[in-house]
């Protein structure tokens, strides 16, 4: 990132919080797209994309005062949007079943095919698996939070979770490999 880049941004956000019509237009536009691939990697269903935006976009709003500028702006708002998207599948009453001992099964040579897809297929395949799963693999994998604290955030144990994402890695492999 530039530093004129982070001054504009910080202008911008400034600018947000004071209440600038323009400002919230432009921070709306430059974040709406990316911030949808974040709500479809938790589910697929337009409607409820769209819902999760709305209601991620007005907690942005709402609290984009409380942002102290530690670390990126674009991973504070990408977090918001992923706990809105937990909130939603936890209202949606997403079940995570819990698999003792599969990631036993798993052979780390087996993931070389996920690190080379492009994140556009990935999130295709994702599509294909439990909800559960692809909530878990999303919030390990792309949200970068660690397995006690998804087990916080859905009310699972931290078994249950390692369970879930490598039950997702096992099924993305050979949906992939299947292709």
């Amino acid at each position: 990132m530039t530093k004129d880049f982070g001054m504009c941004e910080t202008l911008m956000i400034r600018n947000c919080i004071s209440g600038d019509r323009k400002s919230q237009k432009m921070l709306y536009d430059k974040y709406f797209i990316k911030m949808r691939y974040t709500c479809l990697r938790f589910t697929k269903n337009d409607v409820d994309v769209e819902d999760i935006l709305q209601d991620g976009f007005a907690r942005l709003f709402n609290n984009l005062h409380k942002y102290r500028g530690d670390g990126s702006f674009e991973g504070w708002v990408r977090r918001i949007f992923i706990n809105i998207s937990i909130e939603h599948v936890k209202r949606k009453k997403v079940h995570v079943v819990e698999l003792e001992g599969l990631e036993n099964l798993l052979v780390a040579k087996h993931f070389d095919v996920l690190e080379t897809l492009y994140a556009k297929d990935l999130l295709k395949a994702s599509h294909t698996i439990s909800p559960g799963c692809k909530t878990v693999f999303n919030l390990y994998a792309v949200g970068g939070f660690t397995h006690q604290e998804i087990g916080r955030k859905l009310g699972i144990k931290e078994s249950t979770s390692k369970s879930q994402y490598t039950r997702a890695k096992v099924k993305l492999r050979d949906i992939i490999q299947s292709r």
